[in-house]
């Protein structure tokens, strides 16, 4: 009897939880991330530990750049869910862009948390490939002082070649690039295109041409391979 007078009571409230998900999963999807958020957060007051109504509200706060309501969301994630490498992973880089805005001396307050986030997401996951990208950045930008090094930096791109040789030619250009050493990183770039063909690497590739080497007939000419290529594979 119990059973039946829970299934009259909540029934109706779990399947309008349901199909409100839904809805708002598919604006979420199509970008309407204004018309998703309301939703969400009506969904969130019924059930506050709900992971993907957390992460969907963390994900829109990151793309109106309120870092620090992105930190709060995410922050209770990986309080919920402890063994999962993209929370932490989200975590680290909603704090890194917050470390951005705010001044000097309250960034590098930040600089352990962002980094213990993104070393705790690949030791949950060994593969997660996007948090060596972000341990590159992080330790090519920062000055030395503060824990800056590009051997870090080249060991994980190391890593990265083992996982995946597309990120690990293209994350060790990144690092050339950075130090200003163009034909190296023109070589790795070009390493990256002939094992994978990524869209990204040849991005990457016309960049460094028209930026960086004053090439610009050079990029053009990187991108229309591009486009070619990509024609023919349809």
């Amino acid at each position: 009897m119990k059973q039946i007078v829970y299934l009259i009571l909540f029934l109706p409230m779990m399947i309008w939880s349901q199909s409100s998900f839904d809805k708002a999963e598919k604006l979420f999807k199509e970008e309407k991330y204004e018309q998703a958020q309301p939703i969400f957060e009506a969904l969130l007051k019924t059930d506050p530990s709900n992971l993907k109504t957390i992460e969907y509200l963390g994900d829109i706060a990151g793309s109106r750049k309120s870092w620090e309501e992105a930190i709060d969301y995410y922050g209770k994630l990986k309080d919920l869910k402890p063994s999962e490498a993209d929370y932490f992973y989200k975590f680290g880089g909603a704090t890194g862009m917050r470390a951005l805005e705010v001044n000097k001396f309250r960034a590098l307050g930040m600089i352990d948390d962002i980094r213990e986030s993104f070393e705790k997401a690949i030791k949950l996951d060994p593969g997660h490939i996007d948090s060596r990208w972000a341990l590159i950045e992080l330790n090519i930008q920062l000055p030395r002082i503060v824990g800056g090094s590009e051997g870090k930096a080249i060991r994980y791109s190391n890593e990265l070649l083992k996982l995946s040789p597309v990120d690990g030619y293209m994350s060790r250009g990144r690092i050339e690039e950075y130090y200003k050493r163009y034909k190296a990183a023109e070589f790795q770039y070009k390493k990256a295109i002939a094992v994978g063909s990524s869209v990204e690497g040849y991005k990457m590739l016309a960049d460094l041409y028209k930026n960086k080497m004053n090439q610009p007939e050079r990029a053009r000419v990187t991108l229309e391979e591009f486009k070619k290529k990509n024609q023919a594979n349809k």
